[in-house]
């Protein structure tokens, strides 16, 4: 029942047990201590601490009484990101981690260094694979393929020279996608030819801007190549303007609302932000909404979910039709539905949303079943000529 005051020499502790003492000391409420353990380790035990990074990320975020080594994480990632890839459990980032720090503009931009890395990291995940490279067999190649393809889009290949690309890369041509290989040697071959042309995977959006409270003009570009079918690495084909035509707090979120507004409209984004969530969730509806009681065909509709991390929009589900059939629901009592109560809007004030599995082909929220809406917005998109 009670707790009496000491001293304690931190001197005298492995860092690793000073670590134990503060997740104690969080489990105990020890504000003082908690704060006095962080700042011990940030001044004295700042090399440790890097070196054993992934185990500083995980117990610092695990609780937000340790706001000083987020602080700590946090600078690392954004000045020093190397320090990172050069820590001794490096391997053991976790995939979603090491995809968010290689975006870091003080990274990626040493388009080598990210790739050997990157490498680096999926080998250590397969340990039964060939310490030669030339010792590879098909199965293996798939094995490292299979490891990597979520952080293939973000390596951008196309800043290498042909000697870097043909020295480092070329050799594990067979885990990169037969698209971007055959772009990359078809630029690499223009390149040599004193005929460069440039090629950029994600078009610079700094002088775009979007009328919207959830997305940001990136999460609008990457819709916009899924309207278009293309895969994360393609080059847009067309652009498009993203028209909001409802905004839950500024026009109502009653279905009655959702209808006077958004019925007859063809080609709209719904936006979703789910409270208390850092969750987006979204579909796109290619043909219009009605109120009565339809079903509407049509596979070129799709879902999706973002976690809100604007520096990581690619962290993302994408789900599209299973079929053409019954992918839009029109109900008046309802607002937006996508399949059947695959994403739904409904109530009164919209109070509930709810994602179950059903006419599409992935579930777009980890776990099934109804949410809170903070936010909704919902979207005409038209072509840019």
């Amino acid at each position: 029942r009670y707790i009496y005051g000491g001293r304690v020499s931190l001197e005298e502790y492995d860092t690793s047990d000073i670590i134990e003492i503060l997740v104690a000391s969080r489990e105990l409420g020890l504000k003082e201590l908690i704060s006095h353990l962080q700042s011990f380790l940030i001044e004295n035990k700042k090399n440790w601490m890097e070196q054993n990074f992934n185990l500083i990320y995980k117990t610092s975020f695990e609780n937000d009484s340790f706001l000083k080594l987020q602080n700590f994480c946090t600078e690392l990632i954004s000045k020093e990101p190397e320090k990172i890839f050069n820590s001794i459990n490096f391997i053991s980032l976790s995939e979603k981690f090491l995809i968010s720090l290689i975006q870091h503009n003080n990274i990626k931009k040493n388009v080598i260094q990210v790739w050997e890395h990157v490498l680096k990291w999926g080998i250590a995940q397969n340990p039964r694979l060939p310490s030669v490279l030339s010792s590879y067999s098909k199965e293996d190649f798939i094995t490292l393929e299979n490891t990597l393809h979520h952080f293939i889009p973000f390596i951008n290949f196309f800043s290498l020279t042909s000697k870097e690309y043909l020295d480092n890369v070329y050799p594990y041509k067979k885990i990169i996608p037969k698209d971007l290989r055959k772009n990359l040697f078809k630029y690499f071959i223009e390149q040599s030819s004193n005929n460069p042309e440039p090629m950029i995977i994600i078009k610079e959006t700094s002088s775009k801007s979007i009328d919207s409270k959830i997305i940001t003009i990136r999460h609008a570009e990457l819709i916009s190549k899924w309207i278009d079918k293309l895969e994360i690495t393609d080059k847009m084909k067309n652009s498009y303007e993203f028209k909001l035509i409802l905004r839950g707090s500024r026009d109502g979120f009653s279905p009655s609302k959702f209808h006077e507004i958004c019925d007859n409209q063809f080609r709209t984004i719904t936006i979703i932000k789910v409270k208390d969530s850092n969750e987006i969730l979204g579909g796109y509806n290619p043909i219009e909404w009605k109120s009565n009681l339809a079903i509407g065909d049509m596979i070129d509709s799709f879902l999706f979910s973002f976690i809100k991390i604007e520096e990581n929009i690619e962290d993302y589900i994408l789900s599209r039709p299973k079929e053409e059939k019954n992918v839009i629901e029109n109900d008046s009592f309802s607002g937006p539905v996508f399949g059947n109560r695959d994403l739904e809007l409904y109530g009164e004030s919209y109070m509930q949303g709810c994602c179950h599995p059903g006419d599409y082909d992935t579930l777009i929220r980890k776990t099934e079943g109804f949410f809170s809406v903070e936010e909704y917005e919902v979207f005409q998109i038209k072509k840019i000529d």
